[in-house]
């Protein structure tokens, strides 16, 4: 282990969408369960391909498959909330981005919790990595992390 994470704040970040927290999000322990945290991280990443018209859900001939995730926690969110899902780019290489993602509390500048979530852009068709293209590196940029 590398040791101890830093806490996120908002200012890193520099794309967000709220997410509404779900009664069945809730566990036994009374707070949101660590796997919706994933969901979050899925849906603000490709609601952001999605609307920045990167992705076609049903016909791109380029799509993004998620390769590695982590999360670290620092406190409990719970239903009902509203949460802010935050995200920002870490790293563009040649067929894959490194994204990295936070769930912000409404109002709270500190994250409640942080991972990466890394893709790679892959031919539809045969699976295998292909450059990511051009109108997506470009759009990306917007997301790089200082």
């Amino acid at each position: 282990m590398s040791g101890r994470v830093e806490r996120a704040r908002r200012g890193q970040y520099r794309h967000f969408l709220p997410i509404q927290t779900r009664w069945s999000d809730n566990d036994a322990y009374g707070h949101v369960n660590n796997v919706i945290y994933y969901h979050w991280f899925d849906t603000v990443v490709n609601r952001w391909l999605i609307d920045n018209g990167l992705l076609d859900i049903a016909s791109s001939p380029v799509i993004s498959l998620v390769v590695e995730t982590g999360c670290t926690y620092f406190e409990s969110v719970t239903y009902p909330e509203t949460v802010d899902a935050g995200l920002a780019v870490e790293r563009v290489g040649s067929s894959s981005i490194v994204y990295v993602v936070a769930i912000f509390r409404q109002g709270s500048d500190e994250a409640a919790a942080q991972g990466r979530f890394v893709h790679v852009c892959v031919d539809r068709a045969t699976q295998r990595p292909v450059p990511i293209p051009d109108a997506m590196r470009e759009k990306l940029r917007a997301l790089l992390r200082d």
